[in-house]
Formats: structure tokens, sequence, C-alpha cells
């Protein structure tokens, strides 16, 4: 009878896994097609803006994945009842979306300075988009968390797809990088509306006590801390380079950053589907196999990058962006660093690990106090990947240690007391 349930939630996880990597597949097309479109429309210069504010709202994005995160953790780890704590997730949700898009909205003029924008209200409007981004982190939670692969599929396909339609559309007609900022805060509605509508039935009356909510807090808040190490590792070289090259420079590794993502966020089906078998600790295999998938479709992404330079090109950007050919290849590698840390960090907090990953924080001074000092395209990306493998492999041997001991003792030593 075990054998058999086991099998057949396995079966489950297989199809739901097949969905949910066409979504992110459709997802990565559009998001991409956005950018891509973006280049080709503003040119070097421009795209440089563009791609500097879209990489600030990455790092704004860690807000979200510490919902969505936290809220996955809490429902499929099987130790909280769904009626008791989906009502404090709601809640919490809509707190956070609120309190990050004052305080962003309060910041307008440093993020202004910081990214060199000269446009306060491209600078207002992360703000403004923090808003349903952190909302829709919340909810794919749930879904993710209660295994809904549909609905979350539908979810993942309306954050993209709307982007591209509406984003090109206004940036053909005003061939601008604030209209480009524009579309992607009037088209990630789309989204929320879409996630409240699978979860419209739900009861949203709270039955859990105040220590509940106040565990559920502070668990988002250090799985916040650690994504956003993560996320500020993986965008904060392109904010340097808008600070030690020119211009022109600072485009050409924004448009190689495209390919880069582009294979970081290839695989990202994977840890959706595998982090509630992480959390509820009944597939030990699970987090090799995953970091498997994610090793070989790294590496089948860079060897199509090396051996179709041209093609890859094209996906940059264009001839415009042709210094950067020759390097392509190694921002997948890149790529492919920044995919395996995202999948480490999220084994270690689907255990309730938390002080590893602290050293991402180390990993982020290190590449801007090695970066400040390279004014080039290669010596800028010879760094970032340099720190990158050194902390892939740090925190996989942590995961390991993890691992070798029961779940409830390494969440111990891992982490601080929730109350």
């Amino acid at each position: 009878m075990a054998s058999a349930a086991g099998s057949s939630n396995a079966a489950a996880g297989l199809r739901g896994g097949g969905g949910v990597a066409l979504a992110m597949l459709v997802l990565n097309l559009t998001t991409y097609g956005f950018t891509i479109a973006s280049a080709h429309i503003l040119g070097p210069t421009d795209y440089g803006a563009l791609a500097a504010w879209m990489n600030l709202l990455l790092v704004v994005n860690v807000g979200s994945l510490g919902l969505q995160a936290t809220a996955a953790r809490r429902l499929s780890s099987g130790e909280h009842d769904l009626d008791d704590v989906e009502p404090h997730l709601v809640r919490l949700t809509l707190v956070s979306s609120i309190v990050l898009g004052v305080v962003l909205l309060a910041l307008t003029p440093v993020i202004n300075v910081t990214l060199q924008l000269d446009d306060l209200v491209m600078a207002a409007l992360l703000g403004v988009s923090a808003v349903p981004l952190t909302l829709v982190g919340g909810l794919t939670g749930i879904l993710q968390g209660e295994r809904r692969w549909g609905a979350l599929s539908a979810v993942q396909i309306c954050i993209g797809a709307p982007r591209l339609v509406v984003g090109v559309g206004l940036m053909t007609w005003r061939p601008e990088p604030r209209w480009g900022v524009i579309a992607v805060a009037i088209t990630l509605v789309v989204p929320v509306a879409v996630g409240l509508h699978a979860l419209r039935h739900r009861d949203r009356r709270a039955r859990a006590q105040r220590e509940g909510l106040r565990s559920l807090v502070m668990e988002m808040g250090h799985n916040s801390q650690a994504l956003l190490a993560f996320f500020a590792v993986s965008n904060v070289d392109l904010i340097v380079a808008r600070h030690t090259m020119d211009s022109h420079d600072a485009g050409l590794y924004a448009a190689g950053l495209i390919m880069a993502k582009a294979v970081l966020f290839l695989p990202q089906f994977v840890s959706i589907v595998a982090f509630p078998s992480m959390a509820s600790g009944n597939s030990p295999r699970t987090f090799g196999l995953a970091v498997g998938a994610v090793i070989v479709l790294g590496g089948l992404a860079t060897l199509g990058t090396a051996l179709l330079p041209g093609l890859a090109l094209v996906f940059v950007g264009g001839s415009e962006y042709d210094e950067v050919r020759s390097r392509l290849w190694v921002f997948a590698v890149l790529g492919t660093l920044l995919a395996c840390l995202m999948m480490v960090v999220y084994a270690l907090l689907a255990r309730g690990g938390q002080r590893s990953v602290y050293l991402t924080w180390l990993a982020l001074v290190a590449i801007i106090g090695f970066g400040l000092t390279a004014d080039t395209v290669t010596g800028l990306l010879s760094v970032v990947i340099a720190v990158d493998a050194v902390l892939v492999l740090v925190l996989l041997v942590a995961h390991q240690r993890s691992a070798d001991m029961p779940a409830g003792q390494s969440a111990t030593i891992e982490s601080y007391p929730t109350g």
C-alpha cells in the first residue's frame, strides 16, 4: 500500500514536473524575448540602463522568492496544517508587498543615482513593480507547496508572455528604456490576478496562534536574506561594470549577461519541482539528481553557444554587440555556475539551514572588491566566475555535511530559532 502510494506520488510529481518545465520554458522564452527585443530596439547605451533596472528588480525579487520558499516549505513539510498556515501566508504576503513598495519609493533618488538612470520616473517604477512582484511570490509559494502544478504553471506563463507583447509594443512606439520599465510594471498585475483566481475558494479565517505567525515572519526573513545574497551576487557585476567601464563596454557586458541569465533560469523548473520533496525529506536522492540535471542543461547550453556563436549573438542583441561574440560561451559558463549556486541555496533552505548561505555575502564583497579593479569585460567576467566557482564548491560541502545529519539536527545547527 505504502509503496503504491509512493509510486503514485512520484508519477504525479513527474507529470507535474513536465508541466512546470513547459511553463518555465514559455516564461524563459518570453522573458528573454523581451530582453532581446529591448537590446535590439534600444541599442547598447539605452539598453544598459534598462538592464541595470531589470537586474535590480531581480534583487528586489528576493522578497517574493523568500515568501515563495517559506510557503512551499511550510505546506510541503507535513508539519503544518494548510488551513492554519495559509491565511497567515496570505496576510504576510499583502503586508510585505506594500511595505517593500513604500520603502523602494522612498529610495527613488538613491536608486536613480546608483544605477545612473537620470530618470526619476524609471527609478520610482521599481517600487511600483515590487508590489505585484511580491504578491506573485506568496501566491506561487502556496501553489507550489500544495503541488498544484497546473495553476502554478499558468501563473508562470503569465509573468512572461504579457511582458513580451506589451513591452515590445511600447518600446517600438517609444524606443526609450522608461517604456520598457512601464511595460514590466503594468504586466505584473496579470499573474497576480491568475494566482488569486486559483486560490479564490480558500477559507481566509486564521486559526493559528500569534506564535505561529511570528515564526513564519522569522523564517521568511531568513529565507529572504539568503536569496537576497544570491541575487546580489548574481547581479552586482553589472552595477560594477557601469562604474568601471564606459557606457558602451558596460552595454556589451550587459548583453553577455543575457546569455548568463538565460542559462541560469533554463533549469529553474528543476528547483521548483524538487523543493517540496527536499523540504519533506521523502527523497534523499532528489538533490543529487537536481544538481545533475542543472549541470547537464548548463553544459549543453554552453556547448551550443561555443559551437554556434553567431546564432547566440542574435539572441543577445545582434551585430551591435559583435565585440562580445567570442566570450558568449564564457558567459554561459557563468550562467551554469549561478544555476548550480541557486540549486544549492534552495537545498539548504529546504532543510531549514541558514548559516551556511551567509558565505554568499562574503562572495558579494569579493566580487565588488576585485571587480572594481577590472575595467574590461574579460577582466570582470574572470573575477565573477572565479568567485562563484569557489562559493559553489564551499556550499556543496556545507550541504553534504548537513545531509549527513538527521534533518532535525541539521536544521537546529544551521538555523536560528523560529519561535
